[in-house]
């Protein structure tokens, strides 16, 4: 009788199990997709950054410019080797700085662009979000209902 008790116990605890399973199963996933390149190119975070490159980049080269003309003025050569090291220097730490601040700022913006395009797919109902350019066919696209919302 006691094999009998543990078999209709194991049994039962089974059926629980397997009635969880059922249960449990996953909801089908509603999968959106978003046109990544068209979103960067609205943003004007973006486009500031963009700006703020090609701005960053002709202040270096006017800075080069004027090392190299400050350089060629020198009248020795170890007085050349000198001040061209330490502009050697500047503009090193003036392209880690640009850097830096570039990375920092397109992280931002990505993030933005990531937190708009997550909260427009969430509020319409959607679990998946994949950028347009990897699918070959199928999801939703939501391209359009996001581009109004990127500043």
């Amino acid at each position: 009788m006691n094999k009998f008790k543990k078999l209709v116990i194991l049994g039962i605890v089974s059926l629980l199990f397997i009635g969880n399973i059922v249960f449990a199963a996953p909801q089908p996933q509603k999968i959106a997709v978003v046109d990544l390149q068209k979103v960067v190119a609205k943003s004007s975070q973006v486009q500031s950054l963009k700006a703020l490159r090609e701005r960053r980049n002709k202040e270096l080269a006017a800075f080069i410019k004027n090392a190299q003309a400050d350089v060629n003025k020198q009248t020795t050569a170890a007085k050349k080797k000198s001040v061209a090291a330490n502009y050697e220097k500047q503009i090193q730490s003036k392209r880690e700085a640009n850097a830096k601040e570039y990375t920092t700022k397109l992280k931002a913006a990505d993030a933005n662009i990531t937190a708009i395009i997550r909260q427009k797919a969430t509020a319409m109902g959607y679990t998946m979000v994949i950028p347009k350019a990897s699918v070959i066919c199928g999801g939703d696209d939501i391209t359009a209902s996001i581009l109004p919302l990127i500043k």
